[in-house]
């Protein structure tokens, strides 16, 4: 990998960074917001949900255009109105002005996802893609290492209201960077006899199974995942009694850990096969759902080290997942069918907390029920995406040898 590569990949990663941290954080302030606005577990799940049903959409709509334009162009568009609207979010002084703010930074962050993945398989080959993937997914760890506890103790020392201004104040320290640093992404348009009509690709889409594999692996891994995170934060500290103070260590335990394990997956991914490693990581991470879904009491070390071993686990299904789903379509395309996929992702974040409002209950005293029927249902769709990861693979491989006979 060249200097020039990990000059980009370290950008998109740390812009990566600021637009998960944005979306990470709202989910731990579940037991600040709910009692500060006085809402209920629904309600918060829209505030959440909110911000992910509003970049889907975005990004779907998105998916009949971007391919028409430079990638750098749509990225910071994006990028620069994402900020906008997180900035109304450290704002908002009521519900409803939240609720709305996060709609706007979701309408902007639905570009950015699958822009971010589009431009790292436009310039790293697959053989080399698993390792470049693990960089970006690197910022989910960073988020989590640093951006997520910093941002908690933001709210425990002020409000609330802390981490988004942090949000947005680093993000726009790094525009420049990105302007002056980002190479020109446009050379997917130069192959005009590819491209199709907006109405078209979504019918090509349909008939295309590849395609509808790899956007239903999404969903099922988004839906799986996000079906637990909403309302760990309000669980450790109303059920199992565990402060603010100690609450945000989780996510800094499990960031320290797949900050360095991530790059490591993913040439692992890059040498073994990337639907081994899915494979692998997806049945390890039945494990520490069950137990943290079904907390019993503990010392807090011991928690810190399952959810270490949930979020190693968790991010290692992430690296793989995305490299093999970024292949199934040429290059061309590639920025329609991940927008497509970013929206799928987006949605299905959303719906997973909707379900979760739905199913937990908030008592009195701010305790919660019901929160291991979410782990139940975490486990059979984590189970539920091996199926559709082995036919993913099967696919992939017989189209990569057509490919080479055809050569």
């Amino acid at each position: 990998m060249n200097s020039k590569e990990k000059i980009v990949l370290l950008l998109l990663a740390a812009l990566n960074f600021t637009h998960i941290l944005d979306f990470m954080i709202m989910m731990p302030l579940g037991n600040y917001l709910m009692p500060y606005f006085n809402i209920s577990p629904k309600q918060f799940s829209m505030l959440v949900a909110s911000y992910t049903f509003s970049a889907g959409i975005a990004g779907f709509l998105a998916a009949f255009f971007v391919d028409n334009f430079d990638r750098k162009r749509v990225l910071l568009f994006g990028y620069i109105g994402f900020l906008l609207g997180t900035l109304c979010c450290a704002l908002a002084p009521t519900f409803t002005f939240l609720l709305l703010a996060r709609i706007v930074a979701g309408i902007f962050g639905g570009l950015i996802g699958a822009q971010v993945l589009a431009i790292v398989a436009d310039l790293i080959p697959y053989e080399r893609r698993g390792m470049a993937m693990g960089i970006i997914m690197a910022a989910f760890s960073v988020a989590s290492v640093f951006g997520v506890p910093f941002g908690l103790y933001m709210a425990n020392i002020f409000n609330w209201h802390g981490p988004f201004f942090f949000v947005a104040g680093f993000g726009t320290l790094l525009v420049p960077f990105l302007m002056r640093y980002l190479p020109k992404m446009d050379s997917h348009m130069k192959s005009k006899e590819n491209r199709i009509n907006p109405l078209v690709l979504i019918k090509e889409v349909g008939r295309d199974p590849n395609q509808l594999l790899a956007l239903g692996f999404t969903a099922c891994l988004m839906l799986g995942h996000f079906m637990i995170i909403p309302f760990l934060n309000p669980y450790m500290e109303f059920n199992m009694g565990f402060s603010k103070f100690q609450t945000p260590m989780l996510y800094m335990a499990g960031g320290l850990a797949t900050l360095i394990t991530s790059p490591l997956i993913g040439r692992l991914a890059d040498k073994v096969g990337k639907h081994k490693v899915y494979v692998i990581m997806a049945i390890l991470s039945i494990f520490p759902i069950a137990i943290l879904t079904n907390l019993p009491v503990m010392p807090f070390y011991m928690v810190l080290c399952i959810a270490g071993f949930w979020f190693v686990v968790s991010s290692g299904r992430t690296i793989p997942a995305q490299a093999m789903v970024s292949n199934v379509v040429p290059p061309e395309r590639r920025g329609s069918f991940m927008s497509f996929n970013s929206s799928v992702q987006q949605i299905f974040v959303g719906l997973a907390s909707v379900i979760s409002g739905l199913i937990v209950v908030k008592n009195p005293d701010n305790s919660i029920q019901n929160y291991e029927i979410t782990g139940y249902l975490g486990i059979f769709i984590t189970l539920l995406t091996l199926v559709f990861v082995f036919k993913l693979d099967t696919r992939l491989k017989k189209r990569i040898t057509n490919y080479e006979l055809r050569r």
